[in-house]
């Protein structure tokens, strides 16, 4: 390509650019990037704006049943939500569609102001900053708790990159944060295998905070746990706050009680009521579908 014509693709790109530029000014918000149906910057999150998730008139229906209907949401960065209601009243589904698992029939989730999640693939939803712990812990029980956080750092996972692997300064350091975090210190060396439910449940969320989320999905993280364990898993997400947001889906009214400032109750597949626990507990409309007289 010639001086003149390389010269000549600078100048049409450069007025490509200025023409999207002030085509993004013209939001239906008068300007601003937030919200939805924004212009989209790859893999950058937003949060200028004060919101880290944003679900919009969200709708996904399994053989003509409404899972999620017309579902709308919107989470702070630092928040620690906490998601409330019947089985069947689309929580986990919410999930699945906020790390792309499910697709919806209609509506938008937005991270941040500018990534459309629908854009993008599961694995792709985890590298940009969401962690989804599940249920029933996930862990490596043949290796050391050590190994498992090792394991989960954001590293080439190449076999190459991956035989010749060694941990930098940073890298120890950030491992002996999260053992800290945890409250495993003292079981660095000790197997997976052997620990306790609780404990298994403390490594797997230290192995989602070893790829430095933005955003945490957790799903009942405190069931089958001892008061003991429960108790120090509420200092866990406590200290987690305002760190990172925390989305927590959870039945156990006395933890949720320790750790929430705001409860979303949903129902039927959308939200029912919303407040401080006090508050949700007090509508009536609460009490008749989920906590009964």
């Amino acid at each position: 390509m010639t001086p003149d014509l390389m010269e000549q693709g600078a100048r049409r790109i450069e007025a490509r650019m200025a023409a999207l530029a002030a085509q993004s000014q013209q939001t239906e918000s008068g300007g601003r990037s937030a919200g939805i149906g924004r212009v989209v910057k790859d893999r950058e999150v937003d949060i200028t704006h004060g919101r880290i998730l944003y679900l919009d008139g969200v709708t996904v229906s399994f053989d003509g049943f409404k899972a999620i209907n017309n579902l709308s949401l919107d989470i702070a960065p630092g928040e620690l939500r906490c998601i409330i209601g019947p089985n069947g009243a689309g929580k986990t589904t919410m999930m699945d569609i906020i790390t792309g698992k499910t697709r919806p029939d209609s509506g938008t989730v937005f991270f941040g102001s500018t990534i459309d999640l629908l854009r993008y693939t599961e694995p792709e939803i985890a590298q940009l900053g969401i962690g989804r712990k599940f249920q029933k812990p996930t862990v490596f029980e043949q290796l050391t708790v050590f190994e498992n956080l090792e394991l989960a750092l954001k590293t080439n996972k190449g076999v190459k990159a991956s035989v010749f692997f060694k941990l930098d300064s940073a890298q120890g350091d950030r491992l002996a944060e999260v053992l800290h975090t945890i409250h495993l210190a003292d079981c660095a060396f000790s197997l997976a295998g052997v620990l306790s439910h609780g404990q298994k449940q403390w490594l797997e969320i230290g192995m989602l905070l070893m790829q430095d989320p933005k955003l945490l999905l957790l799903d009942e993280p405190v069931a089958g746990m001892t008061d003991h364990e429960t108790e120090r898993t509420a200092e866990l997400f406590l200290s987690l706050k305002g760190k990172h947001s925390l989305m927590v889906v959870e039945h156990d009214m006395s933890f949720i009680n320790t750790i929430s400032d705001i409860v979303t109750v949903l129902c039927d597949g959308s939200v029912l009521a919303q407040g401080t626990l006090a508050e949700v507990q007090a509508d009536e409309r609460v009490i008749e579908v989920y906590l009964g007289r």
